[in-house]
């Protein structure tokens, strides 16, 4: 009986002994199995941190880049504001905006239907320069107004003519027919001399182009002459037997200086060399490489043959 005692009491003892041990390993195996989980993910995380802040720092550069595209492109763009009146000058103007545009010159161009604004606007500085008049204008509105306005290019010449109002043709004037001629200095002597060379009037000697209607010598029609602005001469065709036209206004009229006028001046003449239109800007920017590059792109090769073919002699470069 005590041995059998006895033999029970060390086989729980064995069993106890064995259970210890088998639950000392099982602790050791998990704490394993939490350390190396534990490692892994600390090291994905590591990884995806990391890789965020990769992605970040490549979409942070890439903007850095893209701003400073942007701002590169916004320094590299100058814009040049050239006031013009619409026929021809603003259309000859259109022709170049795109070569400039390939130098990194932005071209705006601003129509104006007048000869003063112009002038104001790039005296004041809200255009960098203008396209419309010729120098003997220019030098008359500087004088009269105070301006310091200097031409940099001479670009094209538009022969003046005498076109039929209620007149159809010279033969068909009579005694105290009113003409049409422009009301500022310049334009109206040159419509003067071109009524002279026509044979209509007789000019005083030597008043060239500071004529007026006061030099005026001889007039066996006894003509009456309406002085009004250049730009309104074209609308006043029932109040005129004839008028003597600028070249740009007949043109935006419709009218053809080879097809409508009776006379227009010769290409030869002093009228045609010193009318011609030119680019002009405020006094001190003659030198502004975006102006300089605009002369550049207007008396190219391509204009020359625009011009020609558009205009069919209403409008002759004179570059």
């Amino acid at each position: 009986m005590k041995k059998k005692l006895l033999a029970l009491i060390l086989a729980l003892a064995m069993a106890l002994a064995l259970a210890a041990c088998g639950s000392g390993d099982t602790t050791d195996d998990t704490a394993d199995t939490t350390d190396t989980t534990t490692t892994e993910e600390a090291e994905d995380t590591a990884e995806e941190t990391e890789d965020a802040d990769a992605e970040e720092t490549e979409d942070t550069d890439a903007d850095a880049e893209e701003t400073s595209g942007d701002e590169d492109a916004d320094a590299e763009t100058t814009v040049l504001r050239v006031a013009a009146s619409p026929t021809p000058h603003a259309e000859i103007l259109e022709q170049v905006v795109d070569v400039l545009a390939e130098q990194g010159i932005e071209l705006i161009i601003t129509e104006y239907d007048d000869y003063i604004v112009p002038n104001t606007a790039v005296e004041e500085g809200e255009e960098d320069a203008n396209y419309f008049q010729h120098q003997p204008y220019l030098d008359q509105f500087n004088e009269e107004n105070g301006t310091h306005l200097v031409s940099v290019a001479a670009i094209h010449y538009e022969p003046f003519g005498i076109y039929p109002c209620t007149k159809s043709s010279l033969d068909e004037l009579e005694e105290g027919d009113v003409v049409g001629v422009p009301n500022d200095a310049t334009n109206e002597a040159r419509a003067l001399l071109l009524l002279q060379d026509a044979g209509l009037i007789t000019l005083a000697d030597g008043v060239g182009l500071e004529a007026t209607t006061n030099d005026i010598v001889d007039n066996p029609y006894n003509l009456t002459f309406l002085e009004v602005e250049a730009a309104m001469l074209p609308n006043l065709t029932t109040e005129c037997a004839i008028a003597a036209i600028n070249g740009n206004y007949a043109l935006q009229a419709g009218f053809s200086s080879a097809a409508d006028a009776l006379v227009t001046e010769d290409a030869e003449s002093e009228a045609a060399q010193t009318y011609a239109n030119v680019i002009v800007v405020k006094e001190g920017n003659e030198d502004n490489p975006a102006v300089q590059a605009l002369v550049d792109a207007l008396q190219s090769e391509a204009v020359r043959e625009y011009i020609e073919a558009t205009y069919e002699g209403n409008v002759l470069p004179i570059f």
